[in-house]
């Protein structure tokens, strides 16, 4: 199957480097007409923006700031003329811990940037193009956010609350909306790096496929569920987990 988005103009959150930039550069070779990327890090943002070419473009900011989420949006309106493609990947995770002893402010964080800032990009690409012209959305989850595991109890609490935005969002924006997720396992990322660079095998062994996930194993199922080629498909959560949660059942008890 030729999975294509052409014509299309897509925004990606979180987008300079790991999973979002993978996808960013998957709705590029796949014929996207534009694509918006964001992240914290201007100048690696506009590096990235730089290499892909003229049919990217960088805007910088803090993906939980709204008046952010409004420029960057925006510039998907103003320089391609729509917003047909929202990927909420931006993510984070400083409270790794027990939920009865980590920092309330670092389970605050996570939860704002994990699961509300989703939220608001969603509504702001609905109102600025998406609801009079239609599209598509993608969240990324989580594995964790499936089943519970040690250690990461915040992050996995905001990605199971993901999950559910999501099929709340595929049920309010239909029908001219699709809104679907991709659960991940362990991806060879910076912000996966605490579970598998101690011992990567151990980590690759937890999956029945035998190996961590690379960015652009994330990206290829990404760039399928934003295209037409899914067209009947919408409020789905999907595992790209090297068969972590379907060949043997769930246990996250190997990464803690």
């Amino acid at each position: 199957m030729d999975v294509r988005v052409d014509g299309k103009v897509a925004l990606v959150t979180g987008a300079s480097r790991g999973i979002g930039a993978a996808i960013a550069r998957e709705l590029v070779d796949s014929g996207a007409a534009g694509v918006v990327v964001t992240g914290r890090r201007a100048d690696a943002l506009e590096a990235f923006a730089t290499e892909l070419g003229d049919r990217v473009v960088a805007v910088a900011g803090n993906a939980t700031d709204e008046s952010h989420v409004e420029a960057a949006v925006g510039a998907a309106v103003d320089r391609f003329g729509a917003l047909d493609l929202l990927v909420a990947n931006a993510g984070t995770n400083p409270s790794a811990g027990s939920l009865m002893d980590v920092d309330l402010g670092a389970v605050d964080r996570t939860w704002e940037v994990n699961l509300r800032s989703p939220l608001v990009w969603a509504r702001h690409a609905w109102a600025a193009s998406m609801r009079d012209h239609g599209g598509a959305i993608l969240t990324i989850g989580s594995v964790g956010g499936i089943a519970p595991g040690p250690l990461l109890g915040a992050y996995n609490v905001s990605k199971a609350g993901l999950h559910h935005l999501t099929r709340q969002l595929a049920l309010e924006l239909a029908p001219g909306v699709r809104v679907n997720a991709l659960a991940a396992a362990v991806v060879r990322t910076r912000l996966s790096s605490a579970l598998w660079e101690s011992d990567e095998a151990a980590a690759a062994d937890a999956h029945p496929l035998g190996r961590l996930g690379e960015p652009d194993d994330v990206a290829r199922a990404a760039v399928f569920l934003l295209s037409d080629a899914a067209s009947w498909i919408t409020g789905a959560v999907v595992p790209v987990d090297g068969g972590m949660t379907g060949a043997t059942g769930l246990s996250l008890g190997a990464l803690g």
